[in-house]
């Protein structure tokens, strides 16, 4: 049976759906669960349906991440914050949102890096990092130049950290979900010009749920991955395969 009894374990985005499943998850298999989210209220509704703790801060700052995060004693980190920005082509790409989507899906994500890292070194025991990235860094995928991009970058900061982490027996994987139907995506994907060719094309031809990202997510923080670092795991029902 695995046991999450070495320390902490922190959740960007858990205010969002694969965060706080993955809260869910990591707490009904024992650990203790740090969430960090942007929505306040949603946090405080997961801390009082799991007994997980708090920490919000601001991705978009480095000021912010290192308040909260320096000095904090972690194991495991998840990074899960993100920011979806918008669906357009190179040729008319805000390049402001373009920016924003980097600022805190890449950025943001090395940051959080950065000063849990320090924390894990310190503290001497290893640790676990998952990146929660996109099928979008590894396709091209209509629109998506922003958002592909700033998770391309997050599997590049996956891997180099998986380098440079490992003599401290830091593992650092990625993750790299299809599309979770969700109100949130439903107005893009959710049209039947886009939802109905997309599917067809992938081997099992549905949607993702939350539960079915958070469930990799929560074996590649075990022991049970002991052995694997710096892998971008598709979790798309072959659609990367194809």
């Amino acid at each position: 049976m695995t046991s999450f009894d070495k320390g902490p374990i922190l959740v960007t985005g858990a205010s969002g759906g694969i965060g706080a499943a993955t809260v869910r998850q990591l707490v009904a298999a024992g650990a203790e669960v740090i969430a960090s989210g942007r929505n306040l209220q949603q946090l405080k509704s997961l801390a009082d349906a799991t007994g997980c703790r708090t920490l919000p801060f601001d991705l978009e700052s480095e000021e912010s991440i290192r308040s909260a995060l320096e000095g904090l004693d972690v194991y495991g980190v998840v990074n899960c914050g993100g920011f979806g920005g918008e669906i357009a082509t190179p040729m008319d790409t805000d390049i402001a949102v373009f920016d924003k989507v980097i600022l805190i899906n890449a950025r943001g994500a090395l940051l959080v890096t950065k000063y849990t890292s320090a924390s894990m070194i310190r503290l001497g025991k290893g640790g676990a990092i998952v990146n929660v990235s996109s099928q979008a860094s590894l396709v091209a995928l209509p629109g998506h130049i922003s958002y592909g991009s700033s998770k391309a970058a997050l599997d590049n900061i996956t891997r180099v950290s998986a380098l440079e982490l490992g003599k401290y027996g830091i593992r650092v994987n990625s993750v790299n979900p299809t599309v979770i139907m969700t109100p949130m995506s439903a107005w893009y994907w959710g049209r039947p010009e886009i939802a109905e060719p997309f599917l067809k094309t992938m081997p099992l031809g549905r949607w993702a749920t939350e539960d079915e990202i958070a469930a990799p997510i929560v074996f590649l923080l075990s022991d049970g991955a002991s052995m694997i670092s710096g892998v971008s795991l598709p979790i798309d029902g072959g659609f990367t395969a194809c």
